[in-house]
């Protein structure tokens, strides 16, 4: 975000250490220019994601829960594979900035070619994968979805291009976009009959349509490597290639226990409240994510700035998703068969668990991007391996008590990773516990007192009220409690943010004119 109004422009917000004025300057350059790359990425996304969630919640009342559970084990060989399609090719292009042509149009070729025999191998292993969760409808349903690691392969070098060149604004057109269409053509396979196969037709086709366009945009043609010469790149991807299997991997395990041991229609319960508890708050990181690491890199040497963004952006993603998360977590019981039916009802107890990891994950989010920023990359790689071992094994012991167990898997056995994340990022950057807990505070007494209000109107209300009312009235007292513990306790902090929101608006507005 940009620098806090109220702050000389060279003191940092909390720790007050002086940068050097060239430093400062520099630093409200890169941070307006931060702003107009989130600013765009959040417009373009979050106006998506209306039209998606609702296509989302219309899907979920045309289809049943089994339906879910078969998509579900697709997407998860789908995401298995794409990381290694892309094998962190996107990422060497962005960070190793003298790449020669030969060298992209090379790196371009392994890119493709892992596509396709990504593609190759889910199209052999269908039929088995199939027999082994004994759903024989699986996998042609897994091959179709599948199909789009080829264009996913495909279009790895130009996205890659157009992030290196800071092309913010043209990436969040194109993934609003694509996210547009894969909602309209979820919705309207879902309204035609299509049942499960609704859920892949979507990804698939517009992935199809992105890479097209990306590749006219940013075409990049393909020639035969020679690994001498781009040896130093793969090395590169290496250790991000692990971590970022690993962590797909341990972040799909759930499902996979839940599917093979509790069955297809159960997956679809877990697998719907996993989406209703992570999705909406991936936006909002996703929104972050996706475009600080260039400008975390950019300060890598520069442990005040590295504090200064870290603690203003975890304090803006847990104002937003502590209240989120805990507020829905509340009013779970009334919700669900309000918005989905009562045919859902199986997925309120696994969705009031998972609504407090995902509020906890979603600050922890961004130290794997401050570590990788300032050289940590391998023990990032391990922390995630570490995870692949520790978390099925959770999901695996948690599964004996059902979709709750595993959902509390996450609980008890996540902090366990993120702990040693914690205490090596602060290393990093000298960060001190308190400083970080400042940052936190505001979101911690808000949700603390949304959770009093809310509790104390439910044990006050008449039995007799109807779901509706009830829901209504709990979400209007939540989100008044929390709004209220804001201005009351942390009235300055609130209009700093709020002024530094406005100047982020109208950077944007600058940059359109």
């Amino acid at each position: 975000m940009g620098p806090k109004p109220e702050l000389a422009p060279e003191a940092d917000a909390n720790c007050m250490e002086l940068v050097p004025p060239a430093t400062a300057a520099s630093m409200r350059e890169t941070d307006r220019s931060l702003a107009h790359s989130v600013a765009w990425n959040a417009i373009c996304d979050w106006g998506s994601q209306i039209v998606s969630w609702a296509s989302f919640l219309i899907v979920m009342r045309l289809l049943a829960p089994a339906d879910f559970g078969i998509a579900a084990l697709a997407v998860i060989t789908l995401s298995y594979l794409g990381q290694i399609t892309g094998f962190g090719i996107q990422r060497a292009v962005v960070t190793l900035r003298d790449l020669t042509s030969e060298q992209l149009a090379q790196l371009n070729a392994v890119s493709f070619g892992l596509g396709v025999l990504c593609f190759t191998l889910a199209a052999l292993f269908a039929w088995p994968f199939a027999a082994f969760f004994k759903m024989p409808p699986l996998a042609p349903l897994l091959i179709v979805a599948c199909s789009s690691l080829v264009p996913l392969g495909l279009q790895t070098v130009s996205t890659g291009l157009l992030t290196r060149n800071m092309r913010f604004r043209l990436l969040s057109l194109l993934g609003a976009a694509s996210t547009l269409v894969s909602s309209i053509v979820t919705l309207g396979a879902a309204f035609a009959g299509f049942g499960y196969w609704a859920l892949v037709l979507g990804n698939l086709i517009s992935t199809i349509a992105r890479a097209i366009v990306v590749l006219w945009i940013v075409p990049c043609r393909l020639a035969w490597p020679d690994f001498r010469t781009i040896r130093e790149p793969l090395r590169f991807c290496r250790s991000l290639v692990v971590s970022t299997f690993a962590f797909y991997s341990y972040e799909q395990t759930d499902n996979l226990v839940v599917g093979k041991v509790l069955g297809q229609a159960t997956l679809g319960l877990y697998g719907a409240a996993w989406e209703l508890a992570n999705v909406p708050l991936e936006k909002l990181v996703t929104v972050l994510v996706t475009v600080v690491p260039s400008y975390l890199a950019a300060v890598q040497n520069q442990p005040a700035a590295l504090r200064r963004y870290l603690r203003v952006l975890t304090e803006i993603i847990a104002l937003a998703a502590f209240p989120a998360t805990i507020g829905l977590a509340l009013v779970a019981h009334e919700m669900v068969p309000v918005v989905f039916g009562h045919k859902w009802d199986g997925m309120i107890a696994p969705l009031e668990v998972l609504l407090f990891y995902a509020g906890f994950r979603s600050i922890v989010a961004l130290l794997a991007k401050v570590l990788i920023a300032v050289g940590n990359a391998r023990y990032v790689m391990w922390n995630d391996l570490a995870a692949l071992v520790i978390l099925p094994i959770a999901f695996y012991i948690g599964s004996y008590h059902g979709t709750v167990g595993v959902a509390w898997g996450w609980v008890l056995a996540y902090p366990l990773i993120a702990l040693p994340l914690y205490r090596k990022t602060f290393q990093a950057i000298d960060m001190k516990i308190a400083e970080y807990l400042r940052a936190v505070l505001p979101a911690l007494e808000g949700s603390l007192a949304m959770v009093v209000c809310v509790e104390f109107l439910r044990a006050t209300m008449p039995p007799t009220q109807t779901l509706v009312v009830r829901l209504g009235l709990e979400v209007a007292t939540g989100a008044l409690s929390y709004a209220g513990v804001l201005m009351l306790l942390h009235k300055k902090r609130m209009l700093m943010l709020i002024q530094a929101l406005y100047g982020l608006k109208s950077g944007v507005s600058r940059a359109e004119a």
